[in-house]
């Protein structure tokens, strides 16, 4: 099994598997690896699944339950009249830059059901940290600002929704809707890592060691 398949297996299936009637949009296809996860739990429960990608990737199933969009998935206008106005669960893995994703959250999140989910693949730069076995300065830095621009919505929205984080392989941010509220604007967070004053904390903690 693969690290993405465990984490879907481990960390997304058991949250969503006893949802009745369940409606699915996933926003990103490439091979199917979670779209027949996703068509598992829709023949399980009388379900739906509608799947975006800009590729065509029509042709990997012809699952009854299925429904493939061939759309960039910011495509809002198109994708929102194809789809149902309320799903149980929403699945971010396209482009994996945090203003994208961010777009995408607003975008959703208004047709997310209370107690539904979101889901955020590759939001850890633990695999692809220099030295790593999957060494990839782009997928750091990018998984990175995902994480924190995450963190920067959940820090005004705290009442709105749960989050969790999963660092399984790529990583994987979990998003619980708890009210009808529209999600208010991120609320930017400043770091004093980079700081002057921390910079003399490091440099007095060397000289004591001396």
């Amino acid at each position: 099994m693969s690290d993405f398949n465990y984490k879907i297996k481990t960390e997304l299936i058991p949250k969503i598997n006893n949802i009745k009637n369940i409606k699915i949009l996933e926003l990103g296809v490439q091979k199917g690896r979670s779209t027949f996860e996703f068509l598992k739990i829709c023949k399980n429960n009388e379900g739906k699944l509608f799947s975006v990608d800009i590729d065509d990737c029509s042709t990997i199933t012809s699952d009854i339950n299925w429904k493939f969009i061939h759309s960039r998935d910011d495509n809002f206008s198109l994708i929102k009249n194809l789809i149902p106005n309320i799903v149980n669960v929403i699945f971010i893995d396209t482009i994996h830059e945090a203003k994208h994703v961010e777009k995408l959250i607003y975008g959703y999140y208004d047709h997310l059901d209370v107690g539904g989910y979101m889901f955020v693949d590759d939001v850890s730069s633990l695999p692809y940290l220099k030295g790593s076995k999957r060494d990839s300065f782009y997928c750091e830095i990018n998984n990175n600002e995902t994480l924190e621009k995450i963190i920067e919505i959940y820090n005004n929205n705290i009442t709105n929704f749960d989050l969790n984080i999963s660092y399984i392989s790529s990583g994987l941010a979990i998003i619980k809707k708890k009210t009808e509220n529209k999600l208010l604007k991120p609320n930017t967070l400043y770091s004093r890592k980079s700081s002057f004053k921390n910079f003399l904390r490091k440099l007095w903690k060397i000289l004591k060691k001396d």
